[in-house]
């Protein structure tokens, strides 16, 4: 028990002193759209554009983020929710879908993957 504790301890060190530093990529939201209501089942779709800018990154990144949704309802409490996306330079598209009922009060980038900064 006591070697695989130092061993642990050992390989952890080892690990930290050889790990690349990171660096963040920009990401911001543009081209809000909530959709109509579409039949049948009446849902409405939020899409948008989260341009990504990458020129703090190795080239050929990619990874995760989430967009932080507060959803409002007419006939529940409003609801904070996370959505995972991936991101990739230059832009992706995203979407997310409602009840006939709903409605989007607020959204926000949050938890964006770090990516290796360039050498």
């Amino acid at each position: 028990m006591v070697a695989f504790v130092v061993v642990s301890f050992a390989s952890g060190g080892a690990a930290f002193a050889t790990a690349q530093p990171l660096c963040h990529p920009a990401l911001t939201i543009g081209d809000v759209h909530f959709s109509e209501m579409t039949p049948p089942t009446l849902e409405r779709t939020w899409t948008a554009t989260v341009s990504v800018d990458t020129s703090g990154c190795q080239p050929n990144v990619s990874g995760s983020f989430d967009i932080a949704f507060t959803r409002l309802s007419e006939t529940a409490p409003d609801l904070p929710f996370r959505q995972r996306y991936a991101w990739r330079s230059p832009s992706v598209a995203i979407a997310a879908t409602f009840a006939a009922d709903e409605a989007v009060q607020q959204f926000a980038i949050d938890n964006v993957t770090a990516c290796a900064c360039p050498k």
